[in-house]
């Protein structure tokens, strides 16, 4: 499909992809999918993904400023350089990974990070209710931050539910600490991961710039939604776009 007959797919999929970021998350399963169906090869697809997306995570980090002052710095730039590499790594794997082999992992990728995010909530309750120690278990926290910056870095779907779930586990009680490193290290990992694919010409640029206009404008719409549109409803309809999605390529597989 040329780009001029998919750019109104593309467009679509990556506003709505900003709307689903600003309201429940979950972006990412409407704007890889697009740009495979209108015929970009699916690891240039999963890269110029990443791209569309990830003007987003620098307003998610900005707004959790207070919280994240109140963090060691030392921890911040441990825990921020332990997200570039691993977001590099990750990058650098899906670029030797052969173009068959990632199809083949493509439809389990999609039904993990759609299980990941229909167990979201379940994941917050407990950052809400888990007792706080007062310490966290950096021992194994940070190989652990590693590993999931490697796979947010190779795909990047259920990356934050991940990273939830990491803080969670390792004592962090206080949501919106956890929401702040979160969004913090997801910022630090995507960009670099996307920096990778664009030095190593992995990005489908006209689409990219598109979906990623596009994505940011459907974020600023959707922050002004969200007080409108019931939160459970969106997050079911993800799932559901999720469930489809998966279903597709395994079809396609």
């Amino acid at each position: 499909m040329d780009f001029l007959t998919a750019s109104p797919l593309l467009a679509a999929a990556a506003f709505a992809a900003g709307v689903l970021n600003a309201i429940a998350g979950g972006g990412s399963f409407l704007t890889f999918p697009a740009l495979v169906f209108t015929g970009v090869p699916p690891i240039v697809a999963n890269a110029t993904s990443a791209l569309a997306v990830s003007p987003g995570y620098l307003g998610s980090t900005l707004g959790f400023r207070p919280e994240l002052r109140a963090l060691p710095a030392r921890r911040l730039r441990r825990e921020m350089a332990i997200s570039a590499l691993g977001g590099v790594a990750g990058a650098l794997l899906l670029l030797v990974t052969p173009a068959k082999l990632f199809a083949g992992i493509v439809p389990w990728l999609l039904l993990f990070a759609t299980a990941l995010f229909a167990a979201g909530p379940a994941i917050a309750r407990r950052a809400a209710l888990a007792p706080h120690d007062g310490q966290g278990r950096a021992g194994w926290r940070e190989p652990a931050l590693l590993g999931v910056a490697i796979y947010g870095g190779y795909f990047n779907g259920g990356l934050g539910i991940l990273l939830m779930a990491l803080y969670t586990v390792a004592g962090e009680s206080r949501l919106n600490t956890v929401n702040a490193l979160k969004n913090l290290n997801s910022l630090v990992l995507s960009w670099l991961s996307v920096a990778a694919f664009v030095i190593a010409g992995a990005i489908a640029w006209k689409e990219g710039l598109l979906m990623m206009v596009a994505a940011t404008a459907g974020g600023y719409f959707g922050a002004r939604w969200s007080r409108r549109l019931p939160a459970p409803w969106v997050r079911l309809g993800v799932i559901a776009v999720g469930l489809v999605m998966s279903a597709l390529f395994f079809a396609r597989a």
